[in-house]
């Protein structure tokens, strides 16, 4: 089964709906972090939120960033998302493991943290990004987003996200999202049909892991809500690092840093926090880099000048 975004409408065109199969991005980033369980449904959750957030960019250019800075064990969690669902991020500690809750679930509140606060920061190519902001909820994810559209966007909506995860192997079975927003005109007998469909919404990931497509479920749940499929995309978790990228973060440490570095160490290896790939640069190289920084830091004394 192959991760897709689907966008389309509800009652005729008074509600947005956004859904994800993710399966296939949050096992990526399960591999590519070496996720523990719960820090899989974790960050996997912001991961599909801000893949579906992200399907809404009209420019290659845009980017929407994420970040949960709370008091759980895991630390921060940052998730940032490109056009068509193209996302990336990490969790300061992807390692940590809890019990299980008592109802036998993940303990996601307790790695993400019920204290703290949720930004969203929102880059679409003008002069300054747009950033909104709200108190964490209860740290479960769907919530917290949930809680950020009323209060930060004025756009009340139902947010839903689950992770199954094999309890051995840790491995995703299946993962998931679906984001309704009502817009302003939307009748409250439609938004009362929506609440009332909240518990089959739940078993959405369920029935994604027994076998049925994201389509056939939405039909399921949503049919008789005049469900209409507007268009797809195929998310994925994909870093943009590269070694020219990791060479300029080397170049703007400046000389007496690099310096420092060819002398003690005589190498250096940089990891990317949102894929963990290793860049390895030798002592030529780094001498190399130095003097590309000390080139254009003659040419903007010459410039100043």
């Amino acid at each position: 089964m192959s991760d897709t975004v689907l966008r389309g409408l509800l009652f005729g065109g008074s509600v947005n709906l956004t859904a994800i199969c993710g399966s296939e991005l949050v096992e990526s980033a399960r591999a590519a972090h070496g996720l523990s369980h719960v820090c899989t449904a974790a960050l996997g959750r912001l991961l599909m939120q801000t893949a579906m957030m992200s399907v809404q960019l009209k420019s290659p250019t845009d980017n929407i960033t994420v970040v949960f800075d709370g008091d759980g064990a895991g630390g921060r969690l940052v998730a940032v998302g490109k056009q068509g669902g193209v996302v990336k991020g990490y969790i300061d500690d992807p390692f940590v493991e809890l019990p299980l809750k008592d109802n036998g679930k993940l303990d996601v509140a307790g790695v993400v943290g019920q204290n703290g606060e949720l930004r969203v920061i929102r880059d679409l190519s003008l002069k300054e990004p747009y950033v909104g902001r709200c108190a964490i909820a209860d740290g479960e994810i769907a919530n917290d987003f949930a809680n950020y559209f009323v209060i930060s966007e004025q756009q009340p909506s139902l947010v839903y996200l689950g992770v199954r995860v094999d309890s051995k192997t840790g491995a995703v079975r299946a993962a998931s999202g679906l984001m309704l927003q009502p817009l302003p005109f939307c009748p409250n007998e439609d938004i009362a049909k929506m609440e009332a469909a909240a518990g089959d919404i739940a078993g959405l990931t369920k029935r994604l892991e027994q076998g049925e497509s994201l389509e056939q479920v939405l039909n399921a749940v949503l049919g008789d809500m005049e469900l209409e499929i507007t268009e797809s995309c195929q998310p994925c978790f994909k870093c943009d690092c590269s070694r020219r990228k990791l060479e300029s973060a080397l170049i703007s440490l400046g000389r007496e840093e690099l310096t420092d570095i060819i002398e003690k160490d005589g190498k250096a290896e940089l990891i990317c926090r949102f894929c963990n790939s290793k860049y390895n640069f030798s002592e030529p190289e780094l001498r190399a880099l130095l003097n590309e920084a000390l080139q254009k830091a003659e040419g903007s004394d010459y410039d100043n000048g």
